[in-house]
């Protein structure tokens, strides 16, 4: 996990509006980054939807990881993922990317 987790941070953490740009998070120390507290699991729908279509990986990002969330309410919707307020689904398409890089071994560590 820490590969994938180094990754994130320098291709996705970088890119964050809760960053600091340089892969730092700023969020509160009251909130936990979804990306961050759920990566195993992340990891885990990646690997096992890969081949498949996003809408799938999605679909299964929700059934694995926001049906357990507790900002998302009994009728599946979420007012962070509303607002985009969720680092998770804002950054899925890019930590797709970086677990695919690091399955296929062709990351780079570019600083």
């Amino acid at each position: 996990m820490e590969q994938y987790w180094s990754l994130i941070q320098e291709k996705v953490c970088r890119k964050c509006i809760d960053g600091d740009g340089r892969g730092n998070c700023r969020l509160p120390s009251t909130l936990t980054c979804a990306l961050k507290e759920s990566l195993p699991e992340i990891v885990r729908i990646a690997r096992e939807t890969q081949g498949g279509s996003y809408e799938d990986s999605v679909n299964a990002l929700r059934a694995g990881i926001c049906s357990r969330c507790v900002h998302q309410l009994d009728d599946g919707s979420c007012i962070l993922r509303s607002t985009l307020e969720c680092a998770l689904d804002r950054y899925y398409p890019l930590v797709l990317d970086v677990i695919d890089e690091v399955h296929l071994g062709t990351f780079t560590n570019a600083q």
